[in-house]
C-alpha cells in the first residue's frame, strides 16, 4: 500500500514563549530603549525638516507674505504636527512596554510570537492536539517543546 496517500502534510502556527531571565529582561529592555531613541531621533529630524521647509517658503515669498504663503506654512505645520503625534504615540507605547518588562517576575513565561511549522497527520491522529504546539525558550535556547509534535 502507498503510504503517502495515507497522510497529509499540514502547516500550523507554533507559539513561542520565553522564560523571563535577567539576560532576557536586559536584552528586551535594550531593544525597546533603542526603539525609543530612534523615535526621539525621528522627532528631531521631523522638526528640522518642517522648519527648513517653512524657512524655504518664507525665503522665496514676497514680503509681506500673502495668504497663499500663510496657507502653505499652515499646511506644512499641520503635516508635521500629525506625524509628530503618530511618533509620540509610538514612543508612548514603547515606554509602556518597557515599564511592563521591568515589572515581569523572573521565571515567568511570556509570549514571544509565532512561527509556522509543518507536520504530518494520518487517520487516527487527534488534529486538535497536533495543532496545539508551543516552544519554550530560556535565553534563546529551546528548553521544552510542548504538545503533540
Amino acid at each position: 500500500m502507498d503510504e503517502s496517500k495515507n497522510n497529509l502534510l499540514l502547516k500550523r502556527p507554533v507559539n513561542i514563549k520565553a522564560i523571563v531571565t535577567p539576560r532576557w529582561k536586559e536584552e528586551v529592555q535594550q531593544q525597546l530603549q533603542g526603539q525609543i531613541n530612534q523615535s526621539d531621533s525621528q522627532l528631531q529630524q521631523l522638526d528640522m525638516q518642517g522648519q527648513r521647509a517653512i524657512a524655504e517658503i518664507q525665503k522665496q515669498s514676497l514680503q509681506p507674505p500673502g495668504p497663499q504663503v500663510a496657507q502653505q506654512i499652515e499646511n506644512i505645520q499641520g503635516q508635521v504636527n500629525e506625524k509628530k503625534s503618530e511618533l509620540l504615540e509610538q514612543k508612548n507605547q514603547l515606554l509602556q512596554q518597557l515599564q511592563q518588562v521591568q515589572l515581569l517576575e523572573l521565571e515567568q513565561e511570556v509570549n514571544q510570537g509565532q512561527i509556522d511549522s509543518f507536520f504530518r497527520i494520518e487517520p487516527g491522529d487527534n488534529l486538535v492536539r497536533k495543532m496545539n504546539v508551543e516552544i519554550l525558550l530560556r535565553d534563546g535556547v529551546v528548553e521544552e517543546i510542548r504538545g503533540d509534535v
